[in-house]
């Protein structure tokens, strides 16, 4: 009879979750915009190994990374009691001990395991409910939510170990052929005194407690946040590469069957991004990392990935099965679940995407849907009308003449490109470098370096035009794709090869985006070509700056690229006294003026600039050395909300180095 109880419930919860995954599936198939996840199997075999089963970005925060480690790996050991358990339903005496001394390992791993998760769920549980860590915290749903798993794998371990205790007093404490269970067979001497009769009705017990809760567990799973059990590893195999992972996805113009550009709705997402709503932990490591968060804004990576899943479950059971809910097709992720404010306050540092456990892409939904408001809205904030009226007339974000790029170099005998084509290298000065009257300086000084160190190079001068970065980043890919073509179109005309910049933005879309449209070029940052100039003995340094001095990391150049050496290299050789903030490379602290924000008043909240800021002061730091026009900007403003100017320098490294060298 207990036979046929069980196989009607296995066949039913099988059954169940296999409906449950296929209605899933799809919902991710209502996304319309194209996405091809194929190809470097290899790569993403070893994100799948390093990210997903090794938990590395988990382990960077030791405490709860160890935790999710312990409770992770239980869950993938644990499948062997479960499947022994399952098929013990069939068969009562199966067992698994034919693996030989593989059965030794893998029993010997669950008894040890299995205390350290019971121990890891307890912590988890004290950590949520009565520490009640800031970023762990959700709404009334997900706390219920979170108890109900914590207390569901609890169960699991209990009932698992309520298994092998009273097994092991019905057999009299003998384990059979390659079973090795120490801290159950401990257990069972503990509990049972001697042999007894009542062991095998308690075997019974938990057996059938432990059934029921992996079935329930298992169909619970895809209707609760901690669907991200059984997606986190496709999603992490899915996880665009690097440097396609930190890209803007081209967008089709000319494509004349789309209605809208950009994503007003999860059916013009991709089923990638609606996969990263299923597979989100709600672990809050993002919006943690967030430097709009951190300043008490709007914006929260974690609730804009939430609420797309929020929204799927509302509108795909529609959509599918053409049912009349005049609600969910009234409603739209944009404005109805996610606000114009909230978009408009990324910085796009890529911090969330850098912190994320399981791979997900915030910063391309944020971004689809900032392109929805301007293309097919016409809705953006109002200081954005004269920087895209600008962009478009005089090809800078500034309201400065476009014929005066080039007056900067007055002096320097720099020739343009239109003058004399035959060089090794072309200096993409950028639109700051060009007109910001601080950031020339920077422009100048980096010339005086490779003058000084022989390398020759040109400038496009007035032919150079904005990269296109701000007006991607801030939705208006029409504009962006126009700046990129005709900076291409004069790039290749003169067969450019190999370009240097000073400006992070610049580096970023010249390297990895311009490729989308057929610019291909060996792109170096100008802290890159610094080090190797020095590290060549082109530069020679004539004595160390012995102020204190700081580094901070620009987005651009670290996250987007990994390029965290080459600036501290050149300071280590010019600086005496070098201090690292608080927050310093993957985790460095964005300066607040990426994504387009440098053009956008900072209402809501604390100033983003001003917290990183703070924080580089905290050092003690003399001067405060940056690699970014933006982040100079920035920080300076900074410098002098604190009315530190008089005390605190905010320089470029390129200026140190000029200051350094004979």
């Amino acid at each position: 009879m207990s036979i046929l109880v069980f196989i009607f419930l296995f066949c039913g919860s099988i059954s169940f979750f296999i409906y449950s995954i296929t209605r899933s599936i799809k919902f991710l198939k209502i996304g319309t915009k194209k996405d091809d996840r194929t190809g470097n199997t290899a790569k993403r075999l070893k994100n799948v190994i390093v990210i997903a089963f090794g938990q590395s970005k988990l382990l960077k925060d030791k405490p709860a990374g160890i935790l999710h480690f312990f409770i992770f790996w239980g869950f993938i050991l644990f499948l062997f009691a479960v499947i022994e358990a399952v098929l013990q339903g069939f068969y009562k005496e199966f067992s698994l001990n034919f693996l030989g001394y593989l059965y030794s390992v893998i029993t010997v791993i669950e008894d040890v395991l299995g205390v350290l998760v019971v121990f890891s769920v307890l912590f988890a549980l004290f950590r949520r409910f009565v520490q009640r860590v800031p970023r762990l915290k959700v709404d009334k749903e997900g706390r219920k939510d979170a108890l109900l798993i914590l207390l569901l794998i609890l169960v699991v371990v209990l009932c698992m170990f309520g298994q092998n205790i009273s097994h092991l007093a019905k057999a009299g404490y003998k384990l059979s052929s390659f079973e090795v269970r120490p801290v159950s067979l401990l257990l069972s001497r503990l509990f049972f005194n001697s042999v007894s009769g009542n062991a095998e009705i308690f075997y019974e017990v938990f057996w059938w407690v432990h059934i029921i809760t992996v079935f329930g567990f298992m169909n619970y799973l895809p209707y609760s946040k901690h669907f991200h059990v059984i997606t986190s590893i496709p999603n992490t195999y899915l996880a665009n590469l690097e440097p396609e992972r930190n890209t803007i996805k081209k967008l089709d113009l000319e494509d004349e069957s789309s209605e809208v550009f950009g994503a007003n709705d999860v059916g013009q997402l991709s089923w990638k991004q609606l996969l990263d709503g299923y597979t989100c932990t709600e672990c809050g490591r993002c919006t943690d990392a967030c430097p709009a968060a951190n300043a008490g804004k709007a914006l929260s990576p974690r609730k804009i990935i939430v609420d797309i899943r929020h929204r799927l479950a509302e509108v795909a059971p529609v959509i599918l099965n053409k049912n009349d809910n005049a609600l969910a097709i009234d409603n739209s992720l944009l404005h109805n679940y996610i606000s114009d404010k909230e978009l408009w306050q990324c910085t796009t540092c890529m911090a969330c995407v850098q912190e994320c456990p399981v791979m997900i892409e915030h910063i391309d939904s944020i971004v689809d849907m900032r392109r929805y408001l301007v293309l097919t809205e016409s809705v953006f904030p109002g200081e954005l009308n004269n920087v895209f009226k600008n962009l478009e007339t005089n090809f800078t974000p500034w309201a400065f003449n476009h014929a005066d790029r080039v007056n900067w170099a007055e002096g320097l005998n720099i020739k343009t490109m239109a003058e004399d084509s035959h060089c090794d290298l072309l200096f993409w000065v950028g639109c700051a470098g060009s007109f910001d009257n601080r950031y020339k300086k920077v422009s100048v000084a980096f010339s005086k370096l490779m003058q000084k160190a022989g390398v020759d190079f040109r400038i496009l001068g007035n032919e150079e035009k904005c990269n296109g970065d701000t007006a991607r980043r801030l939705g208006n890919e029409y504009l962006a794709q126009m700046l990129i073509k005709e900076n291409i179109e004069t790039l290749n005309g003169y067969g450019v090869k190999k370009i240097v910049t000073a400006c992070p933005h610049c580096f970023n879309s010249l390297k990895n985006e311009y490729k989308q449209f057929g610019g291909n070029f060996e792109v170096l940052h100008h802290t890159q070509l610094l080090e190797s100039l020095l590290s060549a003995g082109k530069l020679i340094i004539n004595d160390k700056n012995t102020s204190i001095t700081t580094y901070h990391d620009s987005c651009y150049i670290g996250r987007y690229n990994n390029e965290y050496n080459a600036p501290r290299n050149i300071l280590s050789k010019t600086a005496k006294n070098v201090i690292e903030p608080v927050r310093k490379k993957s985790n460095g602290f964005c300066c607040g003026a990426g994504g387009g924000r440098m053009f956008l008043e900072d209402a809501e909240g604390k100033r983003i600039n001003e917290l990183r800021t703070e924080e580089l002061l905290n050092t003690g730091a003399e001067v405060i050395s940056s690699a970014c026009p933006f982040c100079m900007t920035m920080l300076t403003d900074g410098v002098k909300h604190f009315e530190k100017s008089d005390s605190v320098a905010v320089k470029d490294i390129t200026e140190i180095l000029l200051e350094q060298t004979k």
